[in-house]
């Protein structure tokens, strides 16, 4: 095997290799983007996040046979007056609703006639105060974001020409003149898919930028800046027709928001791999005339660090596909493919681009050869410095108990916060407080009830006996109203109920009180002889959907974490070949995953204000921080394996520590920073997400692998091997 890949990197680095790799990848480029759509095309925001065996969607399901009336997805148009609705605003809403009577909107099912109504008829349906009225719009189901959007938009011309002031295009600050707002289901995709569209070239920017900087700041040379940037985007033009052609085939599914973060870690993990490559080709451009034959040494010694650290992220990111929550099953294939192109980038395009322009890729910091005569003078070999890498590996080695005990207990204190984080399932809690959707459910929400939101659906089979189902809801203190019992259409035991919670429907309090209401009528369905209660009740609408959203979520959590540590574990102990070694490697990432989340915890509620974070987010992060993390801790233990070879295992730590601590340093800030980028897209979730991948990517570059690692490798010396055969290297251990 070693045989093959060492001849796989002369190839790559020849005078001639270099050039047909080259070439190679810039054809590749360019026949799948001509035979193959890109991704960004094939896009599907409307892909279904939960199951067809939930729950929720069963109840969906019995819905469509039974329930005929239960057709279309609403818009609650909200009007809003803060010195409350004029009779001529009522009369400009009934003429509304008189001209999408008689000239629908494309995909409209139904409207509330309100202008068949009297004023005073109208005027019963405004909240209390006298400021707010809503007004439902019917849409057909499963439409595309784009087809709601389209008829949204003709919506407000047409009241563009009734009203003196488009009431929709008003800012809340004003209140003196009428407001109009669509929220509901259909304000609320379009809001979310609006947020995400707007951030696709704004994050791609951002990201290349920050790359850009960071690179221009570490190397200080301009070309060397470009060539990882110029990888990344070779890489990119080969990904994105292959999930195109995916896509297209309906292989796999992907939506804007997978397409984002993988972007980010692209650039991020892309340019990390790079930069581990360029480290040690400038090291051996120092010790080589020839720049082919440097780049070959520098593979040899980092190509396969660089590979297994790829290996465990592809197949972190795989076991995704074991998800039963459709967001982030979606992200296992691009997500993979991307790192898996990036890593055969970084191993074979990324070197022949560094061999074809050689010590130039660094000017004006050009590295020169040792014992080269230059202008009289020979060059000598660099002194030894006494870096910080140097007096950290001191530290390590000499200190290993008191940076073990200090480094623990920073890092478990803040793990400890993350039991306190509170998580919501609540979608609009993500949307920025200026979004249509989320200022409309603002003034349902204060001037009625929250419920009306989005009521939930409760379907029974009685069986055909007498149950009074209403009276028994309407002892329950959270629900507002329960509407009249509806029966199936081909079934008439089965009967249906429309209930309006007090609370707001998407809150983790709406989710808790959906068990409450299952158990209250099973118990009466048993009382009433019904046999098997549990299977004759079926609960459906946003809250019930989001109830299972929270079950998958904490389900996959228990199910994919063990699988990716197992499978990290696994190709760490084929490639370190030491169970000890393995198991406190997993460890530490363990500890700094619990600590990202209990200070990212800590500075986005008690610094920025947030309530709660995104329930999706504790997994999102583990797979990036423990698969990331790993890498880092690959690259840094690879080599004090290959040191401790040639010398005492304390001195390969030092030396190993010093050697490695520059690059990964380099390499987790530009990681970090990119994730960084992320917080600033208008969605909460993301910058939730990325707040705390970026403080876990931070907390492994700068605790744990150059102190906790290590000092625990001191601790443990020639144990950490086992149970692989001790090398003996002549010196004090």
């Amino acid at each position: 095997m070693k045989r093959y890949i060492h001849r796989y990197f002369t190839a790559v680095t020849s005078k001639k290799g270099k050039w047909i790799i080259l070439l190679a990848w810039i054809l590749l480029v360019g026949i799948l983007s001509t035979l193959f759509p890109q991704a960004s095309s094939q896009k599907n925001d409307l892909a279904s996040n939960i199951p067809t065996n939930a729950l929720s969607q069963l109840a969906d399901e019995k819905i469509k046979e039974e329930f005929s009336n239960d057709q279309g997805t609403p818009a609650l148009i909200t009007w809003f007056r803060s010195n409350g609705l004029t009779d001529k605003d009522v009369e400009q809403i009934q003429e509304l609703t008189n001209q999408l009577t008689n000239a629908p909107l494309a995909h409209q099912e139904a409207i509330i006639p309100y202008h068949q109504l009297p004023i005073e008829g109208v005027k019963q349906q405004i909240s209390e105060d006298g400021t707010t009225l809503v007004l439902p719009i019917l849409f057909s189901n499963n439409l595309a974001t784009s087809e709601l959007k389209a008829s949204i938009q003709k919506l407000e011309a047409v009241a563009n020409g009734i009203f003196k002031k488009n009431p929709f295009d008003t800012a809340r600050k004003d209140e003196t003149i009428l407001h109009a707002r669509t929220t509901g289901p259909v304000g609320i995709s379009i809001d979310a898919t609006e947020l995400f569209s707007q951030g696709d070239l704004s994050l791609l920017i951002g990201t290349v930028i920050i790359v850009l900087i960071c690179l221009l700041v570490i190397y200080r040379s301009p070309i060397l800046a470009l060539i990882p940037l110029i990888g990344v985007g070779i890489a990119y033009g080969v990904i994105s027709p292959l999930l195109g052609f995916m896509g297209e085939h309906e292989w796999i599914e992907f939506d804007s928001q997978s397409i984002a973060i993988m972007t980010v870690l692209l650039f991020g993990a892309g340019t990390d791999y790079c930069l581990f490559i360029i480290s040690r080709y400038r090291t051996y451009l120092t010790k080589e005339s020839i720049k082919e034959m440097a780049m070959e040494r520098a593979l040899h010694r980092s190509g396969g660090a660089v590979a297994m650290s790829g290996l465990t992220v592809v197949f972190s990111l795989l076991v995704l596909l074991f998800a039963q929550y459709g967001a982030v099953q979606r992200f296992a294939i691009p997500f993979s493919l991307a790192i898996f192109i990036m890593m055969i980038a970084s191993l074979s395009l990324v070197p022949a681009i560094l061999a074809i322009i050689g010590r130039l890729s660094f000017y004006p910091f050009v590295p020169k050869l040792e014992g080269q005569i230059i202008n009289g003078r020979i060059i000598k070999t660099t002194k030894k410095r006494n870096t910080l890498g140097k007096t950290i590996g001191n530290v390590v080695t000499q200190h290993p108990w008191k940076v073990t005990i200090l480094t623990t207990l920073f890092l478990g204190i803040f793990a400890v916060f993350s039991l306190k984080t509170v998580y919501t399932y609540d979608l609009l809690s993500s949307f920025p407080d200026d979004m249509p959707s989320k200022e409309g459910y603002t003034l349902i929400e204060e001037h009625f009830n929250a419920g009306e939101l989005a009521p939930v659906s409760v379907i029974i089979d009685t069986e055909g006996a007498t149950l009074n189902i209403e009276e028994e809801l309407n002892k329950l203190a959270f629900i507002a109203t329960v509407s009249e019992e509806e029966s199936g259409r081909s079934n008439p035991n089965l009967v249906k109920y429309s209930i309006e919670l007090e609370t707001n429907p998407y809150s983790n309090q709406a989710m808790d009180e959906l068990p409450i209401i299952r158990d209250t009528l099973e118990e009466k369905l048993a009382e009433n002889g019904i046999k098997e209660p549990n299977e004759k009740i079926w609960i459906a609408g946003v809250t019930a959907e989001q109830y299972d959203t929270r079950e998958l979520t904490n389900q996959d959590v228990k199910l994919i974490i063990p699988i990716i540590l197992i499978m990290i574990a696994i190709l760490l102990l084929v490639y370190l070949r030491s169970i000890i070694a393995t198991f406190y490697l997993i460890a530490s990432v363990l500890l700094s995953y619990f600590s990202a989340l209990g200070l990212g915890w800590v500075i986005l509620h008690y610094g920025f204000g947030v309530e709660a974070i995104q329930g999706l987010i504790p997994l999102y992060s583990f797979v990036f921080i423990v698969a990331l993390g790993e890498d880092y801790n690959i690259f840094m233990i690879s080599s004090i394996w290959k040191k401790r070879k040639k010398m005492p295992l304390l001195l390969a730590i030092k030396e190993g520590v010093a050697e490695s601590g520059g690059v990964i340093t380099s390499a987790g800030v530009i990681l970090a920073a990119t994730f960084m980028v992320l917080t600033t897209l208008p969605m909460e979730v993301l910058v939730h997400f990325g707040t705390i991948t970026a403080i876990g990517v931070v907390l492994d570059t700068f605790i744990v692998r150059p102190f906790l690692v290590p000092a625990i490798t001191s601790l443990l010396g020639n144990t950490v091997f086992w149970p692989s055969k001790k090398v003996h290297v002549k010196g004090n251990e």
